[in-house]
C-alpha cells in the first residue's frame, strides 16, 4: 500500500535512511539522525509530498518531492529522492512509489529532478524507467570515503507555465 507519511511513521523512515547514512553513499550525511521531526514538515503542502510504501503493516520503503532551491522563481520544480528498507530492493516498491509520488508532482509542477550518487545502477534505472532523462554529472562533487560523482537526472511534469 502506497499512502501519505504519518508522524507515527517517522522513527521507520528514520531507521530507513539512517541505513544509508551509515552503509552507503546514497546519501552524503555521514553521522545517523535521531530526530527527523524538522525534515518531516517540510511535507504535506502540494507539490511537496512524503509517500511511504507500506508491506503487511510495516514501511518499507519512502520517496519524496522537495523544493529544488528556495527562490521564487523554481516553486514549480521539485527534487525527488527514494529510500527503500534493504531487504525491500528488488520487489518493484521504488516503481510504486514513485508512480504514485510522480501523479501527485504532475498535477502541481513543471520540472522534477534526481541526483543519484554514482554508482547505483539500481537508482539509475528506476529513475529511467520512471521517465528521467540523464542530463548531466558533476564529477567529484560529495566525499564519503572516495570522490562521488553525481548524475542528474530530470523528468518533464505537464504543468504548464504559472
Amino acid at each position: 500500500m502506497i499512502r501519505p507519511a504519518a508522524l507515527a511513521d517517522l522513527p521507520r523512515l528514520t531507521d530507513i535512511y539512517n541505513h544509508y547514512v551509515q552503509h552507503s553513499h546514497a546519501t552524503f550525511d555521514d553521522v545517523p539522525f535521531t530526530d527527523r521531526t524538522e525534515w518531516f514538515s517540510h511535507y504535506g503542502t502540494p507539490p511537496h509530498h512524503l509517500l511511504v510504501a507500506e508491506v503487511d503493516g510495516r514501511v518499507e520503503g519512502y520517496a519524496t518531492s522537495s523544493p529544488y532551491r528556495p527562490k521564487p522563481g523554481y516553486r514549480t520544480t521539485v527534487e525527488t529522492s527514494i529510500y527503500l528498507a534493504p531487504l525491500a530492493e528488488g520487489r518493484r516498491l521504488g516503481t510504486a512509489l514513485y508512480g504514485e509520488l510522480l501523479a501527485l508532482v504532475d498535477a502541481r509542477a513543471h520540472r522534477a529532478l534526481a541526483g543519484i550518487a554514482l554508482p547505483n545502477e539500481a537508482s539509475v534505472a528506476l529513475h529511467e524507467r520512471c521517465g528521467f532523462a540523464h542530463v548531466g554529472t558533476y564529477t567529484e562533487v560529495g566525499f564519503k570515503q572516495r570522490w562521488i560523482d553525481v548524475a542528474w537526472y530530470e523528468r518533464p511534469c505537464p504543468l504548464p507555465v504559472p
